[in-house]
């Protein structure tokens, strides 16, 4: 099939296209290369999708429609998949303006390109983080979600609203994925396993929000993209309806679905597992908890399950594992 993906230059992007590839799909790659940061480990992964004859990139600001527009003429793709965002809570709070020109307007280029194609399935990346300040957990897809605690979130949620309004009014076949704490090999900077490696490894203290008394539903990448590839062909509409929990509109052929193991992992047992992988303890910054962070988060995946068959099932401790491994190999550390 002929995929377009948004974020190709990002994080799961790469894994994603790489999964699509190898599976034998022709994807056609759409992203900023922005200095959010490091461009170099940006360019190692399109360097590396582009070694696939199948594979093709369009670098662009997502708010142009133009410049998507000739990712679409070259793709002619039957699913969309967006990805591209400025991602990170806490940088929300400093940077409040690139999170509307990306997450807003960004994504309702992608909307709007979705109207004008029509595909076979769009497929758009949210957060756990629209949950906000819910304490009623594990997070079900039914659940209000009216109370985000960030820019970042609050702009997601606010893509998931425009989307459902467009799946309604042009009948776009729409799949937003609410994603949980995902890591793993070529990850981002700005993300607590890579900040954590690599300040342990240079002898420098990692700041532990919360003093350390948080939970995350961490989620490997690698199982991530996996519920991704299956969600493709699971097409919202009545004909797979799951009965008591779907998220599936009554007005649009538009889901919901979390993808995460809902196994909350502690953030100290985090930690001491990329000690154990390391082989060296990391020397600890105890702070207090982040504006606009939560103390937990935990996933129900009931949803995934019913619609795909398959819950993610990696294990945080191998997949910190296979991390840090990689870390080590591409920095030489």
């Amino acid at each position: 099939m002929r995929f377009l993906i948004t974020g190709t230059a990002g994080f799961i992007g790469f894994h994603l296209a790489s999964r699509l590839l190898a599976d034998g799909h022709q994807v056609t790659g759409f992203d900023a290369v922005t200095d959010y940061y490091d461009v170099r480990l940006k360019e190692a992964r399109i360097a590396k999708l582009s070694e696939h004859q199948d594979f093709r990139f369009v670098k662009g600001q997502l708010e142009d429609q133009s410049a998507l527009d000739r990712a679409a003429d070259l793709a002619q793709p039957e699913i969309i998949i967006h990805l591209a965002a400025q991602a990170g809570v806490r940088y929300s709070i400093d940077a409040p303006r690139t999170y509307v020109d990306s997450n807003l307007v960004g994504s309702w280029t992608v909307l709007e390109l979705a109207r004008r194609i029509q595909p076979r399935h769009l497929m758009l990346a949210s957060t756990s983080s629209v949950y906000g300040a819910n304490e009623d957990m594990p997070f079900g897809e039914i659940q209000r979600t009216d109370e985000q605690m960030s820019l970042y979130a609050a702009t997601k949620k606010s893509m998931e609203a425009m989307a459902h309004s467009y799946s309604h009014l042009f009948g776009v076949p729409t799949t937003a994925f609410r994603f949980f704490t995902v890591y793993g090999p070529y990850g981002r900077p700005d993300m607590a396993l890579f900040k954590f490696v690599s300040a342990t490894l240079k002898g420098e203290a990692i700041d532990v929000y919360g003093h350390g008394k948080m939970a995350r539903d961490f989620t490997y990448v690698a199982d991530l993209v996996e519920a991704i590839t299956r969600l493709a062909d699971v097409v919202p509409g009545e004909a797979n309806r799951v009965p008591g929990i779907d998220s599936l509109s009554k007005v649009a052929p538009y889901r919901v679905v979390n993808i995460a193991g809902g196994q909350p992992t502690p953030l100290m047992d985090f930690i001491e597992m990329m000690e154990e992988s390391l082989g060296m303890k990391a020397k600890l910054n105890m702070m207090e908890m982040q504006a606009g962070d939560v103390p937990a988060t935990s996933a129900d995946p009931s949803l995934l399950k019913a619609l795909t068959g398959y819950i993610p099932g990696t294990s945080v401790r191998d997949g910190v594992h296979a991390f840090v491994q990689w870390y080590r190999e591409h920095y030489g550390k």
